[in-house]
């Protein structure tokens, strides 16, 4: 009893919503500590136990810990890019013209997919974002939480948990669980207000400094020094306050606004713009046409977020919860439609014209709960909810086949994602004679309901004018993004509920060792088991082994059952009608579509943990294998495959791609972590971390083509083919180094920051197109200064030494669109160069 006693009253000081994070426990990499390593040590864990008495030093399988500190000492404001920043296994490409992903661009852990990795907010589950990423991203053909919505300014500290977790929370939990956790201070309240903006020159991307034609009507170009750009403009509010209601209870609330440009880095468009005159020369507009016609870079964005905490104590109970609301408005640019392109109507667009994806985000969430004792057991309920909303809008664009009729800006549609829970938690301790000391079981249930929606645009975005005999008399739909269909419209929902066991004790003084399993059942795909063995064992006062082995599935989620559309795509510059398409879909079963089944998952990792004075270091390896992976096949095209649809009574859709469970995968890789915090004495302290990260993904199975396939060409036609194949495999860095350097002196904190991003591959359709990013160093540099106790001014360099990947018109120069977009949207680092940025603070 005094145990459990000891445990709520604990919980209550650590913060809400923390009895509902289930067993395994977790070890701090302590790799990012700034107040000293042995206090790191001496840190009580929350995420993944149920133990209120697990300190880092004690735990059983990787964590990182970041907190508010790291997270406000740097030039970042997007959640994202703050982790990818200071955890050596997450990675946020910066996908650009890849519609909808550019608003809300997805993240990976350990090189999976994004919807492998589960997000908590104070340890309930998080909900996933509405987008399905569908274009030639990482991601595609995933949906992720979109954490950009939660404002870093609301977060106490973020921890990372580095392993297989599905027995615990659910079965998306296989890359592992980000929890983040927020500001519960009940007095305290701070204001940032930062500025910055790119201040850059584009290596191997030279300005245009004039055009010309010769008389067979061909363009020439000069060109001058690399091109200089400063743009990117980003200013951000910040105000949080803590508020006491009365002796027992807090409020915490968080606002931020979010202001920024667009950025551009694309070269100049090389392709005519306007038809041939007559007499065969150049149209003289060639000479002083814009040709920085494209948009590539960050979008456009407006963004408002707020945030509450709560907590109150009532009697014996302790109510808790916390709600989220945010807005964001972005805009994006696609390809850019020539005077001369057949989908231009030249009476709107004389010159051409660049559509814009405009974005209306809309995201709300929160949990309502209360815990306490009953007797010998500890228990908690909670409720929580969340929806995410993305409204397509297009503008400056226009449906071809309307004509001079034809509207400007489109309402294209919305996706609207839902989900509930219900949670109930149980735990207590017992002291069986046979075990040399306590054990604590919990038990658990929940039940979750989810929902996702396509609502059809306006009937301009997808309207398709026909002439007498049905045929298209143009292309159809608003340009960039064609509007969803009532057909494409869908309301579809399900339900899941699950039930939980954890074991955890101390076999001897130096050995701890734990058990989960959990039984999940849903209403469309059936049942599964899943379970994780974890263990450590203290070998002396420093050193200890760490090893778990679990299993876990991933049912697919409810976008990829219910997303239906038709896009526009670019194949080497050529557009095609692309039909996305779910497996039950009659143009997926046309072409050999199987029904989805749940992804299947083992995980293993083992690694040893060393503390000695200042110094920490941990070395964990891993290995997790994914078996029936859900992917999009290859967009299936050609005579014959067009042939195959119009039969199934589908026309006007080039391309075909759907989703299936083709692949099997091993992900394995080492993760290490160093820390020694170095006092300087008169001069202050100096704090070094490192984290390295090594990651190799490899397909070992690609499912056998359907014989719907076989029966064209198989040798043409694959489900699954290399290009898909390598972007799985070398989409993500190989590896990543994390350094840090933070020093401290009486009123002034510096903290530069380098990470050596690995190699990575944007992969074609055969090698030699492969386009290899090489590895690349980039610089942070954060110098702040104390000028009272309430105002602290900083200022700094994200990309100090502005550094870009290798540019494509020098390594693959053989189509216009290289020169158009001249880096990688698989960078792993910013494509948009050095970004200066001034801050200041205001605490009260």
């Amino acid at each position: 009893m005094q145990l459990n006693k000891l445990a709520f009253t604990l919980s209550r000081q650590l913060g809400t919503g923390l009895l509902a994070l289930p067993l395994i426990t977790i070890s701090s990499t302590a790799a990012y500590a700034q107040d000293g390593a042995n206090e790191q040590l001496e840190q009580i864990i929350i995420t993944g136990t149920r133990r209120s008495d697990r300190t880092v030093a004690q735990s059983n399988v990787p964590i990182d810990i970041l907190d508010a500190d790291q997270l406000t000492s740097s030039g970042q404001l997007e959640i994202s890019q703050l982790l990818t920043n200071l955890a050596p296994s997450f990675n946020y490409p910066h996908a650009t013209v890849t519609d909808g992903t550019d608003h809300a661009r997805p993240a990976v852990l350990r090189g999976l997919a994004p919807d492998h990795t589960l997000v908590l907010i104070n340890g309930k589950r998080r909900h996933a974002g509405a987008l399905l990423n569908l274009n030639g991203s990482v991601g595609r053909g995933s949906s992720a939480v979109d954490m950009n919505m939660i404002p870093a300014a609301a977060i106490k500290r973020i921890e990372i948990l580095r392993d297989g977790a599905a027995s615990q929370y659910g079965s998306d939990a296989i890359a592992g669980v980000i929890n983040i956790v927020l500001k519960d201070s009940d007095d305290e309240g701070t204001v940032a207000l930062t500025f910055g903006q790119h201040d850059t020159q584009m290596a191997g991307v030279p300005q245009l400094t004039g055009v010309s034609g010769d008389a067979a009507g061909n363009l020439q170009f000069s060109t001058g020094e690399d091109r200089k750009r400063s743009d990117g403009e980003t200013w951000n509010l910040s105000v949080n306050k803590g508020l006491s209601i009365s002796d027992e209870g807090f409020i915490n609330l968080t606002y931020e606004y979010r202001d920024r440009e667009p950025t551009n880095r694309s070269g100049f468009d090389p392709r005519r713009q306007y038809p041939l005159q007559a007499s065969g020369l150049l149209d003289p507009r060639e000479m002083e046409f814009d040709r920085y016609n494209h948009r590539f870079g960050k979008a456009a964005l407006e963004e408002h977020s707020l945030i509450l905490n709560g907590g109150y104590t009532l009697g014996e109970v302790e109510l808790y919860g916390y709600a989220s609301y945010g807005v964001r408005d972005g805009e994006s640019g696609g390809f850019y439609r020539r005077a001369s392109d057949s989908r231009n109507v030249p009476a709107i667009y004389p010159d051409g014209f660049l559509p814009y994806i405009v974005s209306d985000i809309e995201d709300l969430g929160g949990t309502l709960g209360a815990k306490g004792l009953a007797g010998e057991w500890q228990w908690d309920v909670s409720l929580t909810h969340g929806w995410d909303s993305f409204n397509f809008n297009v503008e400056n664009s226009l449906n071809t086949s309307m004509g001079n009729a034809s509207p400007t800006k489109f309402d294209a549609g919305t996706l609207e994602y839902a989900q509930s829970l219900l949670n109930l938690d149980l735990s207590r301790y017992y002291t069986p004679n046979w075990l040399p000391d306590s054990l604590l079981v919990a038990v658990g249930a929940e039940y979750r309901r989810e929902n996702y929606q396509i609502k059809a645009g306006e009937q301009a975005s997808y309207l398709t004018v026909l002439d007498e005999q049905g045929n298209p008399v143009a292309a159809g739909g608003s340009q960039v993004f064609p509007g969803f269909s009532p057909i494409s419209a869908t309301d579809r929902s399900r339900h899941n509920w699950s039930l939980y066991v954890d074991l955890d004790t101390n076999l001897t003084e130096q050995w701890n060792i734990a058990l989960a399993s959990r039984y999940e059942d849903y209403s469309d795909f059936g049942s599964d088991v899943s379970g994780k063995l974890a263990s450590r064992y203290q070998l002396t006062d420093g050193l200890a082994i760490r090893a778990s082995i679990s299993n876990g599935f991933r049912a697919p989620s409810l976008a990829q059952s219910a997303f239906t559309t038709v896009s526009t795509q670019f194949v080497n510059g050529v557009p095609f009608e692309v039909g996305t398409y779910t497996a039950d879909h009659p143009a997926a079963l046309a072409l050999g579509s199987q029904p989805l089944q749940e992804e299947q998952s083992l995980s293993r990792s083992i690694g040893l943990t060393y503390q000695a004075g200042g110094l920490s270091l941990t070395l964990d390896w891993y290995r997790i294998n994914i078996d029936d992976r859900i992917v999009l096949s290859e967009s299936l095209s050609g005579p014959a495959v067009v042939q195959i649809l119009n039969d199934a009574g589908i026309s006007g859709v080039q391309q075909v791609r759907y989703f299936t469970n083709a692949i099997d995968t091993r992900t394995q890789g080492v993760d290490l972590t160093a820390s020694y915090n170095l006092p300087l004495h008169e001069y202050g302290s100096l704090n070094l971390t490192a984290a390295y990260n090594r990651n190799d993904t490899d397909v070992e199975r690609i499912a056998a083509n359907p014989p719907e396939l076989n029966a064209l060409d198989p040798d043409q036609y694959t489900l699954f083919g290399r290009l898909e194949t390598k972007r799985f495999e070398l989409g993500t860095p190989d590896s990543k180094l994390n350094l840090s350097a933070t020093w401290q002196y009486d009123r002034s904190k510096v903290t530069l920051r380098a990470v050596r991003y690995g190699e990575v591959v944007d992969a074609g359709s055969t090698a030699a197109n492969d386009e290899v990013l090489d590895a690349k160093w980039i610089t942070d540099l954060d110098v702040a200064y104390e000028l009272t106790e309430q105002w602290q001014v900083s200022v700094g360099a994200n990309n100090l030494f502005d550094q870009y990947p290798r540019d494509t018109i020098s390594t693959m120069g053989q189509t216009d669109f290289n020169q158009i977009f001249p880096y990688s949207g698989f960078s792993a680092y910013s494509i948009d160069g050095r970004y200066w940025y001034a801050k200041a603070q205001y605490r009260f």
